[in-house]
């Protein structure tokens, strides 16, 4: 059985299974079940996630980040801290029947965020884990539609995260794909692991590709560098509430831009109740958690629901955060209220953005997102916009991942070059473009999936 699968019962079922922390998290954290999944009882239900550690700044953000690159949709959830330690309930589903949870695997991967009990809290720099080590995987296969986002997902399924990548058609229509990735397990400095990778990506795409796995040490996340003027479309501060960039949007993604942000210092003696009523989408309680990470913003007490059935806010989202200040202060000050107030509002309304330009005779499909302050960036992404253009029929000619400097903020930025052919052209076609743009908007936002 590969690592990180779990046994079935007989029938195919796991549901009901509970996966506990057990002696190792007791060693790790100095506790038992550090971790403790109870999975859910059939398809469609919840699976309930339990983290119960010592505390650390930004461990509900990381937390919410792995629980998102799974693949897994965070439906509700409660987070609560002394500042000393913490426990956190999140009820996830897959969000696609299509994706494989590897449910022991992403058990170990949250322990492994769990900071030792010796820990000082709200000094991450002390329990920091060291830097990953880099791989390069280099194929070389057949081309054909939807050819990068199948190898995407078998990456993903292999819990390999993609860090850049290069691809390239060659005359005779073959692609080589250079991608720079990292090993979610931190197996693939051994031989079996770099077999399992090769030999699952050669029974799902055939025999005639040529696979290899590298050693990448010295690798440097790449630097994107835009035109101007496409940098400062697409980076802009501000952005109409009823646009995630300037190319247009139909009705049902512009209806959900909207949100609301209070705060209350009347509630709480030693807590600023910040208060959020917002669409629900893709990434959404991640978003809040990285920009309170992000502002050195501390929640000690969390709640995030959906809506009910019936409810007036249908398709929103309703969260209840008591925070302070890294000084352990309330948040009082209304400047201090403003920025956080745009921080959120913009992050929320706006996690991505993206658009189309002509770069000299070809189309150039372009996507960006904000890098955490740790230099993190957005899981998935990649992903779902190759998933995008597949479902379009769309080749992709060459893509490419970088970082870039903007608004005081590092950006990830991923630059497609489109295939134009006679069965979806681009050149000459706004629809066409604006299609692209709409489809991959709302697949990043989670409506197809």
């Amino acid at each position: 059985m590969p690592v990180g699968e779990v046994a079935a019962r007989p029938g195919g079922e796991v549901g009901g299974m509970v996966l506990g922390g057990g002696a190792a998290a007791a060693a790790a954290v100095g506790g038992d079940d550090a971790v403790v999944m109870q999975l859910a009882a059939a398809e469609g239900e919840e699976t309930a996630i339990t983290v119960n550690c010592p505390d650390q700044a930004g461990l509900g953000c990381d937390l919410c980040r792995t629980i998102l690159e799974f693949g897994l949709r965070i439906t509700r959830g409660d987070v609560s801290t002394d500042g000393h330690w913490c426990f956190v309930v999140f009820w996830v589903v897959p969000r696609s029947s299509s994706i494989k949870i590897r449910w022991a695997s992403l058990k170990n991967r949250l322990m492994s965020m769990c900071p030792s009990s010796y820990s000082v809290p709200f000094y991450p720099e002390i329990s920091q884990p060291g830097p990953p080590k880099f791989y390069l995987l280099k194929l070389m296969l057949p081309d054909r539609k939807g050819l990068l986002h199948d190898v995407t997902h078998i990456l993903s399924e292999l819990e390999l995260l993609i860090h850049r990548v290069k691809v390239s058609t060659t005359p005779d229509g073959r692609v080589v794909d250079l991608f720079f990735i990292t090993d979610g397990m931190e197996l693939l400095h051994t031989k079996e692991r770099q077999e399992e990778t090769c030999s699952t990506l050669i029974a799902t795409l055939g025999t005639s590709i040529s696979c290899e796995v590298l050693s990448a040490e010295g690798f440097q996340q790449g630097f994107s560098s835009l035109p101007p003027k496409t940098a400062e479309e697409l980076f802009r501060v501000e952005l109409a509430d009823s646009e995630i960039c300037s190319s247009s949007l139909s009705a049902e993604l512009k209806r959900v831009q909207t949100a609301t942000i209070n705060f209350d210092n009347s509630l709480s003696p030693s807590h600023t109740l910040v208060q959020i009523i917002c669409a629900d989408q893709k990434g959404l309680i991640y978003d809040i958690l990285r920009n309170m990470k992000d502002c050195n913003i501390q929640i000690f007490y969390g709640r995030f629901r959906s809506d009910k059935k019936g409810s007036v806010n249908k398709g929103c989202r309703e969260v209840d955060l008591f925070v302070k200040q890294v000084d352990g202060k309330k948040v009082i000050d209304p400047e201090k209220q403003e920025a956080l107030w745009s921080r959120l509002r913009s992050e929320m309304l706006h996690p991505l953005r993206v658009m189309i330009v002509s770069r000299g005779p070809d189309t150039e499909l372009l996507v960006a997102n904000p890098v955490e302050l740790s230099g993190k960036g957005r899981p998935r992404v990649f992903y779902d916009t190759t998933l995008a253009l597949k479902a379009l029929g769309i080749c992709i000619f060459s893509a490419e991942i970088g970082r870039q400097a903007a608004s005081e903020r590092q950006w990830e930025v991923y630059r497609f070059l489109l295939d134009d052919s006679r069965e979806f052209p681009l050149a000459n076609s706004p629809t066409n473009r604006n299609r692209v743009v709409d489809r991959v908007g709302k697949t990043l936002m989670g409506y197809y999936n």
